[in-house]
C-alpha cells in the first residue's frame, strides 16, 4: 500500500469535512451532471501555466471520486516534470512510459494506494520524445484496457501552453477541466489555453478559480462551466 506524504497533502482524504473537500466533492458533482446523456470515464486536468494547482487538483478530485464508490485510476501523465510518485511516497522507476515504450505490461504499474478505490500509474522514467508516446497508438490501447477495469479514469498533463501533449491527450477524453490561479494566470494566457484545447476539439467542461478568496477558506476553490469568450 502506498501512503501520501505531506509535499502535496489529500485534503480530501486527511480532512474530508472540511470546506475545502466539500468543494471538491462539489467540483465532482458538477463535472457528473455536465453531461446528462453520456457517461464521462476519461477526464483531463490541465492548466495554462505551471504552478496554478493541477496536480493537487486532481489527486485530490480522484480521491472523492473513490469516496463515491467508483472504482479510479490516476495516471500522471507529466512526463515532463512529474509529482505523483512525489505525492503518494512511491518509486517512479516504472510506469505509464513503460508502459508506452513496451517495457512493462499495464497491469505491472498499476498500484493500489491506501485509499480505498484508488489505483495510481506513475509517470515512469522520463522520455525523450513524451508527446509521440502520448500521440501513440499504444496509448489509445492502454486507455481502452483500463476502461474495463476502473470506472474513472484522470490524467494529468503538463500546462496546456507549455507543451502540445495537453492537446494530445485532450483528444482521447471525454472531458477537460482547467485549473487557474485566479490571482496569478493572465487573461490572455487563460484565452490562450482554452484556444489551443479547442483546437483539437476538445470537450472543455469548465474551469476550477484557485485562490479566488486566500482570507476564506470555503471560496478556495470554485467551479463554474466554460463560458463563450
Amino acid at each position: 500500500m502506498l501512503q501520501s506524504t505531506n509535499s502535496r497533502p489529500l485534503i480530501t482524504h486527511d480532512n474530508p469535512k472540511s470546506p475545502i473537500s466539500e468543494a471538491y466533492r462539489t467540483l465532482r458533482t458538477n463535472i457528473q451532471f455536465s453531461a446528462i446523456d453520456e457517461e464521462l470515464r476519461v477526464l483531463m486536468v490541465t492548466s495554462a501555466g505551471p504552478g496554478e494547482g493541477k496536480s493537487t487538483t486532481i489527486t485530490n478530485l480522484a480521491v472523492v471520486y473513490a469516496q463515491s464508490d467508483k472504482k479510479v485510476v490516476l495516471i500522471d501523465a507529466d512526463l515532463r516534470k512529474p509529482t505523483m510518485h512525489h505525492t503518494f511516497n512511491c518509486t517512479n522507476r516504472w510506469g505509464i512510459t513503460s508502459v508506452l515504450s513496451g517495457q512493462a505490461k499495464l497491469p505491472e504499474v498499476v498500484r493500489t494506494t491506501d485509499i480505498p478505490n484508488l489505483s495510481i500509474i506513475t509517470s515512469g522514467p522520463i522520455p525523450p520524445n513524451p508527446s509521440e508516446m502520448l500521440a501513440s497508438k499504444r496509448m489509445i490501447a492502454t486507455l481502452e484496457e483500463l476502461k474495463e477495469q476502473f470506472d474513472i479514469i484522470l490524467i494529468d498533463t503538463p500546462p496546456a501552453l507549455a507543451v502540445t501533449d495537453a492537446q494530445i491527450v485532450a483528444s482521447k477524453c471525454d472531458g477537460v477541466v482547467l485549473v487557474m490561479d485566479s490571482g496569478k494566470v493572465k487573461r490572455e494566457m487563460a484565452l490562450k489555453a482554452k484556444a489551443n484545447l479547442e483546437y483539437v476539439k476538445a470537450r472543455i467542461l469548465g474551469v476550477v478559480l484557485n485562490n479566488m478568496d486566500r482570507k476564506n477558506a470555503e471560496s478556495y476553490y470554485y467551479y463554474y462551466y466554460g463560458t463563450k469568450e
